[in-house]
């Protein structure tokens, strides 16, 4: 769901405030991505898809550094450091939501999951997704099968895009989404509306 430029201007105004009293790592990179804007955290993965030099799938210090330089996050090596340690200790970036949020985001899940199987497929979204609307559709560029295969790869994960759309992949998208969003509560309505909960 992407911001309004209204929305968008606050938030960045917001982080930019928050920004110099701010001492914790992760905070200071959340907010530094937000004085970017709604889509601020995405570019730092984009970013970051890219500094995968060894294409492991995975960053290691040297790529997580490079790729917080690259992308403009101002932070001395010591700290970053300290942040790439927070992420890397188990080896998966921990989760931003909350229990109440990934309550929301599970909904969400079994409102697509028509076969409660525990995965979205193409097959799922019929009845419940309107490819009619969609414009590539209408111009006859794409078919119905289309739209709901583009639709899922926005969950889907970034190196198994398989038309099938996880309980986990599902999470690590909203997680993400989360992350720009100011508070839990906005996050929670924001899902309740766009999902129809």
């Amino acid at each position: 769901m992407a911001g309004t430029s209204r929305h968008d201007r606050e938030m960045v105004m917001n982080a930019k405030r928050q920004l110099s009293a701010c001492s914790d790592p992760v905070e200071r990179l959340r907010l530094q991505c937000l004085t970017r804007g709604s889509s601020g955290i995405k570019g730092l993965g984009r970013t970051f898809k890219v500094m995968d030099d060894d294409n492991s799938r995975s960053l290691d210090l040297k790529e997580f550094l490079k790729g917080l330089n690259d992308y403009g996050i101002m932070m001395d090596k010591k700290e970053a450091t300290e942040l790439f340690l927070l992420f890397d200790r188990d080896g998966t970036e921990p989760s931003t939501l909350t229990s109440s949020s990934k309550e929301v985001v599970m909904q969400a899940f079994q409102k697509l999951d028509k076969t409660g199987d525990g995965v979205i497929t193409i097959e799922d979204l019929r009845g419940v997704y309107n490819a009619k609307y969609h414009p590539k559709y209408q111009n006859g560029e794409w078919t119905e099968d289309q739209v709901f295969r583009t639709f899922l790869d926005n969950f889907d994960s970034p190196y198994n895009k398989d038309g099938k759309v996880t309980h986990e992949e599902f999470i690590n998208y909203y997680a993400g989404v989360s992350a720009s969003i100011d508070t839990d509560v906005y996050f929670i309505v924001m899902m309740r509306n766009a999902w129809k909960l």
